[in-house]
């Protein structure tokens, strides 16, 4: 594991937890195929998630035992607005445009005239995305989109998006990959690509393939924003879950968030593994937090200019 300590080679390592929602939807060659329930019952009791098995065990199917995909795609929406009441309780966009901002005004004083791009990767039902655009708050000349692989969260980001009469040509949402070649990433030296609550998503071996993504489109400036974990961060997210989710596989996904999510010295190591023409800084935040959005940090990369020094940090 990148920035970890060996496991005792007398004690096999555990298997890294899941969400239960990380196994509800599976895409082969672009394609959505049927998820037997057992399946994924039998995945979360290998891994020693009793507690998950049995809140999917309860998910309804249709014929043949196959997870009924209308009635996941509904849950995936309602956790994804409880996921909204806790960027906005914890003020999230605000917080994202203030780190975005400088970038964005350094290069509008440049070029006033050539638009700057923000890229939310993993974009869910796009409340960042919609807040920026509805607020203003990273001024004019700005180009918003969301991507994410799952269309049927594109469609609910639109059709808010559409309630918020949120202009079409400066935000806009699209489903799929968002770092593929010729995508939402044609103009990289104005581009910043961002994400909330991706990074622990993916393990630690898969992380450097996520920041050399980024690297190999050359964009100049990448900010992920994802939990910073410790005991604290656990016991808080475990007690706002309780008091403002509904959803049961919402409380038990959104504190695995924060136990799973990576130490700032993982994040460092992939992000210069996978991003090494990038100056990297990781946040984190102090272990005692009187403010409790303190929990969540970025971690951001800026690409050097041919022949400039490496960073220090």
């Amino acid at each position: 594991m990148l920035g970890g300590v060996r496991a005792p080679t007398t004690t096999p390592a555990r298997p890294r937890p899941l969400e239960v929602t990380d196994l509800l939807v599976r895409v082969e060659d672009g394609r959505r195929v049927p998820v037997r329930r057992a399946d994924v019952v039998d995945e979360l009791r290998v891994r020693g998630q009793g507690r998950a098995a049995r809140l999917a065990s309860r998910l309804p199917v249709r014929a043949g035992g196959v997870l009924d995909e209308r009635a996941v795609d509904a849950l995936l929406v309602r956790i994804h607005c409880e996921l909204q009441r806790l960027e906005e309780e914890l003020q999230q966009p605000r917080r994202c445009a203030e780190l975005l901002r400088p970038w964005v005004e350094h290069w509008r004083a440049q070029d006033p005239d050539r638009p700057v791009r923000v890229v939310d990767v993993g974009c869910g039902i796009g409340y960042l995305v919609r807040w920026l655009a509805h607020s203003g708050a990273l001024g004019p000349g700005v180009e918003l989109v969301g991507a994410d692989l799952n269309p049927v969260l594109v469609e609910a980001a639109r059709r808010l998006a559409r309630a918020d009469r949120a202009d079409d040509a400066t935000c806009r949402f699209v489903a799929g990959d968002a770092f593929a070649p010729g995508g939402v990433v044609d103009d990289p030296d104005r581009t910043i690509v961002m994400s909330v609550g991706l990074l622990h998503h993916l393990s630690p071996d898969e992380l450097p393939a996520f920041f050399a993504a980024q690297a190999t489109l050359g964009v100049a400036v990448f900010a992920h924003v994802d939990p910073d974990p410790d005991p604290l961060s656990t016991a808080a997210a475990w007690m706002f879950h309780r008091a403002r989710m509904r959803e049961p596989v919402s409380r038990h996904d959104g504190v695995l968030s924060v136990r799973r999510a990576h130490p700032g010295a993982v994040l460092l190591d992939a992000a210069r593994q996978g991003a090494p023409g990038y100056d990297v800084t990781v946040t984190d935040g102090r272990r005692l937090r009187p403010r409790v959005h303190a929990a969540l940090r970025p971690v951001t990369g800026v690409r050097r200019e041919p022949g400039a020094r490496r960073s220090s940090r």
